[in-house]
């Protein structure tokens, strides 16, 4: 069974950076591309980030391209979101996914077929 677990959220004044976690566990890590969503209160869960199964490629939604990075550990089966510059509206929970299927690029919502419990993040003005 796969469990993904995420840590590193916490409150952080705007401007400032986190870098948020997530450790795979139930499969081989390395075969699977993996991403990050984000859900704020009330609002929709939105993708952040993806990641290819072996890391070459990476994807990014609008609002947080240049800001946020997504990088993998593939020896240590962790996914990473280095986040810079956050904002107020970068407050949400943040969950990291994993797609259902082997070998992905890491750009299909739908294919992610797992998630982590998620890690709350909190940007304060």
């Amino acid at each position: 069974q796969v469990q993904l677990v995420e840590s590193g959220g916490r409150l952080v004044q705007a401007g400032g950076s986190l870098r948020l976690s997530c450790v795979a566990s139930g499969r081989t890590f390395s075969r699977f591309a993996m991403g990050w969503f984000r859900q704020a209160p009330e609002e929709e869960r939105e993708f952040v980030a993806g990641i290819a199964w072996n890391g070459r490629s990476a994807y990014y939604s609008d609002s947080m391209r240049g800001r946020f990075t997504i990088s993998r550990d593939n020896a240590k089966n962790t996914l990473y979101l280095q986040m810079n510059n956050l904002k107020p509206e970068d407050t949400a929970v943040y969950y990291c996914s994993a797609e259902g299927r082997p070998y992905g690029l890491g750009n299909t919502r739908a294919a992610y077929a797992y998630w982590g419990q998620g890690t709350q993040v909190t940007v304060s003005s």
